[in-house]
């Protein structure tokens, strides 16, 4: 007897994601080889933060594993402890992904343009996308069909932003010490600390961009997220973060 399929919930962006087993089936996309292709090198060279990518389906499906575990709810974020350890995951990642190589025909989707191309990035390390499997001690980050070409900066920036998480009505200080924590642990030379503060604002604004456009071009989801108030959600974060940029800067 077939397993059961369970519609899975929260995305924004792939439809009719379902759980069958311990596995996650989603439908397949022009990027999806080329994503298949990162998770098996991830795999491969150890990084445990990602889920195992199993092939494709007789409907065409990419099949991945399912990480059983719980998500973060925003009303209680990671400790300063616990955004450290984020830090030196993010480092991890970004490390592993090094040494990939790409297919040489790869087709990536990736929904906003990054300030550079350096590595290949996940480009959504929030806690919508973050999983904690408590029983095996195990974080990992969920949704890849969005990974391609970015950069490092880019990359930790939207982790930054999110998991801090850096927002209209925070408490500066508050927020400084946090951001710190990730930043201090995932080792930034001295030029990156001095560039950060700067990416952190832009990185948030491209996210406002991306819903203003999509409210004005009707281009799905984006134009539902910003009628549902995400576009004022992220321009209120920019605000935000451009006005404290000199307070980041003096706490990294």
């Amino acid at each position: 007897m077939p397993e059961p399929e369970q519609q899975l919930s929260g995305g924004n962006v792939a439809k009719d994601v379902v759980r069958v087993g311990n596995t996650v089936r989603k439908l397949a996309t022009p990027a999806t080889p080329s994503v298949e292709a990162f998770l098996k090198h991830l795999e491969a060279v150890g990084f445990t933060a990602a889920p195992k990518t199993l092939g494709r389906d007789e409907q065409n499906r990419h099949i991945l594993e399912y990480i059983p575990g719980e998500t973060i709810a925003m009303a209680h974020p990671l400790s300063i402890a616990e955004l450290q350890r984020l830090g030196r995951l993010i480092r991890e990642l970004h490390t592993a992904s090094e040494s990939f190589v790409p297919p040489t025909d790869a087709q990536w989707q990736v929904a906003i343009q990054p300030d550079a191309g350096d590595l290949i990035c996940h480009h959504d390390l929030a806690p919508w996308n973050f999983v904690r499997d408590k029983t095996a001690d195990r974080w990992v980050f969920i949704d890849w069909d969005g990974s391609g070409p970015g950069s490092r900066l880019w990359d930790l920036a939207y982790t930054a932003q999110s998991f801090c998480p850096l927002i209209a009505g925070g408490h500066p200080e508050t927020d400084a010490r946090r951001l710190a924590a990730i930043v201090n642990s995932y080792q930034l030379d001295r030029g990156e600390r001095e560039a950060f503060p700067r990416v952190l604002a832009a990185r948030t604004d491209a996210m406002y961009q991306l819903l203003l456009y999509g409210s004005k071009s009707g281009e799905q989801p984006w134009a539902r997220l910003y009628a549902e108030g995400h576009g004022e959600h992220w321009i209120g974060a920019a605000n935000y973060i451009r006005q404290h940029g000199a307070l980041w800067q003096l706490w990294l």
